[in-house]
Order: C-alpha cells, then structure tokens, then sequence
C-alpha cells in the first residue's frame, strides 16, 4: 500500500485536486467532516490530511511513502527526504518585508520577527548580518507597525496584508510552492510506483 500524507488547509485541497485529475481519488477526501485517513483499495492507496508543518515528518519517519509540503517548510525543517517535482500550486514567495519609512542601521543588530527562525538566520548568516530572531505564530505585520521588530521574514502572496499596514518588501529571499516529497527508503523499495504518480501528476 502506499501512504500519502496530505496537508490539511487550501493549499492541500489544491493538491488533492491535482491527484485527483491524475487518477488517484479517494471518496470523502473534500466532504465537509473531520475524518482524517481514506482509503482506495482498488489503487491499493491510502490518503492522509496532517497539519501543514507535520508533513515533512510523516514522510521522513516512513508513516507516509510520499507527501506535499509547502517548500517553504521544506526549507525551515530540512527532512531527510527527496524531493521530486515542483506541484506548482500555491505559489507565492518569502519576502523580508518592513514599514514604509524603515531605514537599515547597519551598526545595530536588526531586529527579525518571523515564524520561519531557520530560513531567516540562512538567509541573514549569508549577508554576514547579526540578527536577534522574534519567533511569532501569525500576525507578523504588527510587530514593526508596533516596534517589536524591525523587519519580518514571512510568506507573502498578493501584498495586500503588507500594504493595508504601511509596510513594503524589501527583498525576497525564495519563490515558494507545494512540492511532492518521498520517503527514501519507500522511494527504493516502491520506486517504480511512486514514479508513476510522478509522471501521472506532471501531465
């Protein structure tokens, strides 16, 4: 059987889509309920929605064969996983973002609220620049309209969030989307499988 954990949110109803046009249906999976695991026993498959951030985990600890996880997590958990094909869905990129009338001070250590600490200290070890991360859970705009934090690193879609709160990006640091994710050793012992799904989600 093979194990497949999807994040639970838009992005992976996106991505269950996606599975389902090629071939890969699992009845209920978009019903309005609060089960979790479903199976197609014709395809010998079982489908599985887990919380965005735990995907990586469930493949990289063998629970699931493959997985969708937004590159974003990929990035700050670095799973000893493969990573196989890029879904294009839910694009959107991460961004150093500040208020409108920021000025850098580069002799004081900048001050970085993020719910991302390990991207941001990768990016900023990179610049040679000293930071003291902020590590929040959500509403990252507030912390420099209010002066927690003189920047944030965070996902930015349309921008709309960042304008309506005075702030701008600065620069981005990556572009972002669900990428489809393999366990390796199920990848060694079901490869000829997981490539199939592979191909059949490509077309």
């Amino acid at each position: 059987m093979i194990n497949i954990a999807l994040p639970k949110g838009r992005l992976g109803e996106k991505v269950y889509k996606l599975f389902a046009a090629a071939g890969y249906e699992f009845a209920g999976m978009l019903d309005n309920s609060r089960r979790l695991v479903f199976e197609n026993k014709e395809l010998d498959m079982r489908c599985f929605w887990v919380k965005p951030f735990d995907v990586p985990v469930y493949v990289e600890r063998g629970t699931a064969d493959i997985g969708a996880a937004g590159k974003d997590i990929l990035m700050e958990r670095s799973p000893d996983v493969y990573e196989l094909l890029d879904l294009k869905a839910g694009a959107c990129r991460m961004a150093v973002a500040a208020r409108n009338d920021f000025r850098e001070d580069t002799e004081k250590i900048l001050r970085v609220a993020t719910e991302f600490p390990n991207i941001a200290r990768s990016y900023y070890s990179g610049l040679g620049r000293e930071i003291d991360i902020i590590t929040l859970r959500g509403s990252l705009e507030l912390a420099p309209v209010l002066g927690l934090s003189d920047v944030i690193v965070d996902i930015v879609e349309t921008g709309t969030t960042l304008r309506e709160n005075n702030l701008s990006v600065l620069t981005y640091i990556a572009d972002l989307s669900a990428r489809l994710i393999a366990n390796k050793a199920a990848y060694k012992f079901k490869g000829e499988v997981i490539d199939e799904i592979m191909r059949r989600l490509e077309r």
